[in-house]
């Protein structure tokens, strides 16, 4: 990449679900399209990929995050330029159109909504899961707060329940969503 041209900010958002494994993969793909990429999980997801962290600092070139820094910090990430949050687990998906942000993540994408960032979503959760009454009512708040949220017919189909297939979650799907939500930005 050219120096004088600024690469964008990505900030790659995943919840515990089996997808996360693939992050690596992920970051690659992200950084071949020209995107920087900053990495923040939940605490769960961060506890699953624990022993991997210290190598997807590397390969960020930024600390991964999984907690809120203190007040006066510094902020160890640039500023975003889009977010893609997959996988968003249903907890995840409903604390965010809920609002609750106890989560570093989903703060910080509650937060991106009111900046007006392109964001993107994948959900990944299973058939079980959101027949939950509130997982519908949570995309679609979701959408309506301008948040493209990968999910039915186009998007994330749930698996079965206890079928957890990681290596059919569109990865490819989610990057082309978010550069086209930074296209429109």
């Amino acid at each position: 990449m050219n120096p004088m041209i600024k690469a964008r900010t990505l900030y790659l958002f995943c919840s515990a679900a089996p997808p996360v494994f693939d992050v690596a993969r992920v970051i690659e793909d992200a950084q071949a399209r020209g995107w920087d990429v900053c990495l923040g999980l939940t605490p769960s997801a961060a506890r699953w990929l624990e022993p991997s962290l210290d190598g997807l600092a590397a390969l960020t070139g930024h600390p991964v995050r999984f907690d809120y820094k203190r007040p006066g910090d510094p902020d160890v990430w640039p500023p975003a330029d889009a977010v893609l949050f997959a996988p968003a687990t249903f907890n995840t998906v409903n604390a965010w159109a809920l609002g609750l942000t106890g989560a570093f993540v989903v703060g910080v994408a509650a937060e991106a909504i009111g900046k007006g960032l392109p964001i993107a979503a994948m959900p990944c959760a299973n058939a079980a899961y959101v027949r939950h009454p509130q997982f519908d009512r949570s995309v679609e708040t979701l959408r309506a707060a301008g948040v493209t949220v990968l999910y039915g017919e186009g998007g994330y189909l749930p698996d079965p329940p206890d079928q957890d297939w990681p290596d059919r979650f569109p990865w490819a799907l989610a990057l082309d969503a978010v550069e086209a939500a930074h296209g429109a930005g």
